[in-house]
């Protein structure tokens, strides 16, 4: 019996690979950003019975070149470079570390939004290159100004709680979120998704990525934010429709946007985006803290570590579960 944990990518957190030793197990890494041929290999090669998923997609073709996989536990909350239905239905559960990262990711929003709107990276290029932009210079405040969150979950909620505070107002979409949760921030609720793009000053994307919310943020979508509005996104790339938010940003009706994620990750080299000058970017790095990333990676391998033992995990760390109870799956694998 394997005693190898995959950890797709080059790295975890210390304090994670220490509770892997600890229960007497040795982490594997794949390099950044493996395909699944390379992900199948390392698996029959190392036996490997759980999956800490960083980078690369886990499809159907690695779960059937590892009969022996029992687990999958995300590094983080988004799980769209894994096929949960595929691993439902060979009864393997998948697990997210819910709201170990939101406390990062959440700050970097704000930094993005910041950044953005107060055009900070021209100000700085500008002054390096010898311009004192000041006169003719007129910035915006962003108190009074409203921020419409797509997504009331963890990160969406720590993200609010800071805007808040420098003044913002709170609008907010989620059709599976309680009221409880647009109470805890004050926001409004908006019942249609509609309402909340035609309140955004700030929209700001916190949903997970499905067939029915890629894209969402498409042509028709922007033309209902008002004029001069701005879109951050530290969710995942494909929610927006890249090429209506350049004719967004190009038409003037967007003032900017603020991304960590991109549609297909790492960029092109050649992207748009690299010479749009009303976006600021970076490398989807909003969770990728010392402090979320020991977090993350202690509930990513706890997770794996409670499932090999025949333990219970808590059922709202386990994304897949209701595809497992319909298939007639334990959430829970006995160990062997």
């Amino acid at each position: 019996m394997s005693n190898k944990i995959l950890v797709t990518g080059p790295d975890l957190d210390p304090q994670a690979a220490q509770l892997v030793i600890e229960h007497g197990f040795e982490t594997i890494h794949t390099p950044p950003y493996a395909d699944s041929a390379v992900i199948s290999e390392l698996l029959v090669q190392t036996g490997a019975r759980g999956i800490v998923s960083r980078m690369g997609m886990i499809d159907a073709s690695v779960m059937d070149a590892a009969p022996f996989l029992r687990v999958i536990s995300k590094h983080g909350v988004g799980v769209d470079n894994i096929d949960i239905a595929a691993a439902a239905a060979r009864g393997i559960p998948v697990l997210v570390a819910t709201g170990a990262n939101a406390v990062s990711v959440a700050e970097h929003t704000i930094a993005l939004l910041l950044a953005t709107v107060k055009g900070l990276l021209p100000l700085d290029a500008g002054l390096r290159a010898g311009r004192w932009e000041k006169p003719g210079f007129l910035g915006r405040e962003l108190a009074g100004a409203r921020l419409g969150l797509l997504g009331m979950g963890a990160i969406a909620q720590a993200t609010g709680r800071i805007a808040r505070g420098l003044g913002l107002e709170i609008y907010g979409h989620d059709p599976y979120a309680g009221d409880a949760a647009f109470a805890a921030l004050s926001a409004t609720r908006c019942q249609q998704i509609e309402d909340l793009f035609a309140q955004s000053d700030v929209l700001s994307l916190h949903c997970p990525l499905t067939p029915e919310t890629r894209n969402i943020v498409n042509a028709a979508a922007i033309a209902r934010l008002p004029q001069g509005a701005y879109v951050v996104n530290t969710a995942r790339g494909g929610l927006i429709d890249e090429a209506a938010l350049l004719a967004g940003l190009r038409s003037g009706h967007l003032a900017g946007a603020g991304l960590d994620t991109f549609a297909v990750e790492p960029p092109a080299p050649d992207h748009p985006f690299f010479t749009e000058p009303g976006i600021v970017l970076t490398p989807h790095i909003g969770g990728v803290t010392r402090e979320a990333g020991a977090r993350v990676g202690v509930e990513a391998v706890r997770g794996i570590l409670q499932v090999l033992a025949g333990e219970q995990v808590a059922p709202e760390r386990i994304i897949n579960r209701n595809l497992l109870a319909s298939a007639g799956r334990p959430t829970a694998t006995k160990g062997e």
